[in-house]
């Protein structure tokens, strides 16, 4: 845990060295770096996945949902991570694995639609932005590696923008014949355009073989075996030496208002399997693979009428990867007290997740964070946080 004063000074410290430093340049060579934007749709919560068990006003404050960190080996003096997340513990111990607590995005109202257009588009406000942080951020890259595709249905907001992208998930329907197959390639064979993005699909195809009853996106939603399945997938669109450096999972079910002890727990089961599979299926891959996990904002901090929280405001976010400077958590702990809450109700945001997120992407692709955070989040006021990686 980093305390308020220690977390100032260090950015003071930081400020002071890089004035002397020489900053890194934007990436002319094709990189053989992956990173993986995991998105909680639902608003997580931030308190029951990374708990401040050292907060004097936990327990009190969380009621029945303390008691699930009854028990559990602490990460530090103040934190201690949700017993479902073996696995991500696990690479905590390695120091893969930095949590961020106490973070939010600009978004300050409780609508799950406007806070995921926020997150996705790097805007202040909902709808001010028309393309996704993720989609500018393949611009930044060299064009040999700005490919990127969504685990989901559709092409998610984060991932729209000018440049193009693709998204695979298993479907239900059953298989085309490889005649059919076939038909088309040579109907599509004399159009440039049809021709290379049926190329594309082929090769998808090819690399999903074995995945078609595994499960398909929102595995965390669909149990821990779906979510397995969805953290495999992603590794073999990833894996391959011309396949995708860029991907986004998208998870849902973690709107959590009723009944969140046994909800919450297998939300997270799933997410930490999914981690696990990922990981697996990247092999020595994962030593320059990025994972970041985020929500659109986080839930109130009091109990509700039916063992649910509310929409609340910060939550926690998680990096996870072979680069990553881990083994800690990053917070500018406000306190749970009463007098601390934001509206009386909420964990206040103390770190900006545009920040967060600059400073992550930076390190883990060599990028200058001063020229990067505007081209991601025009409106961000501050500076990326550095040293994530």
């Amino acid at each position: 845990m980093i305390d308020r004063r220690l977390f100032i000074g260090a950015g003071a410290a930081s400020a002071v060295a890089l004035g002397f430093a020489p900053r890194l340049v934007f990436a002319k060579a094709a990189t053989g770096k992956r990173f993986v934007f995991i998105i909680q749709r639902g608003a997580a919560d931030g308190l029951g996945t990374v708990a401040p068990v050292g907060d004097p006003a936990f327990a009190g404050a969380r009621g029945v949902l303390a008691a699930d960190f009854a028990g559990v080996p602490a990460l530090d003096s103040m934190f201690a991570l949700h017993p479902n997340l073996k696995n991500i513990g696990a690479l905590y111990a390695q120091k893969q694995a930095l949590f961020a607590h106490a973070i939010a995005s600009p978004y300050r109202d409780r609508s799950h639609f406007d806070g995921q257009n926020v997150l996705e588009t790097g805007g202040a406000g909902a709808y001010q932005v028309k393309d996704g942080w993720l989609n500018r951020l393949l611009g930044q890259l060299p064009a040999e590696s700005a490919k990127a595709i969504a685990v989901a249905i559709t092409v998610p907001m984060a991932l729209r923008g000018t440049h193009d992208v693709s998204s695979y998930a298993p479907s239900a329907l059953p298989q085309a014949s490889e005649d059919l197959l076939q038909r088309v390639a040579m109907l599509y064979d004399g159009d440039p355009q049809l021709h290379a993005l049926w190329s594309d699909a082929m090769n998808t195809r090819a690399l999903t073989s074995t995945m078609g009853t595994e499960g398909g996106a929102n595995g965390a939603q669909n149990g821990v075996r779906n979510a397995a399945a969805t953290g495999t997938l992603a590794a073999k669109l990833l894996a391959p030496a011309d396949g995708a450096r860029i991907a986004m999972i998208e998870t849902g079910g973690w709107d959590t208002h009723a009944g969140q002890r046994g909800r919450l727990g297998l939300q997270l089961g799933g997410l930490d399997a999914m981690i696990a599979a990922l990981k697996d299926g990247l092999g020595p891959l994962w030593a320059d693979t990025m994972v970041l996990v985020a929500t659109e904002f986080g839930r109130t901090v009091a109990v509700n009428g039916t063992g649910g929280t509310d929409h609340g405001t910060a939550s926690s976010a998680m990096l996870l990867g072979g680069g990553v400077r881990g083994g800690r958590v990053l917070a500018d702990w406000p306190g749970l007290g009463a007098s601390a809450l934001y509206e009386g109700r909420d964990l206040k945001p103390t770190l900006a997740l545009d920040a967060f997120i600059g400073g992550a992407v930076a390190g883990h692709f060599g990028l200058d964070p001063a020229r990067l955070m505007p081209a991601l989040f025009p409106a961000a006021r501050g500076r990326a946080i550095e040293g994530l990686v």
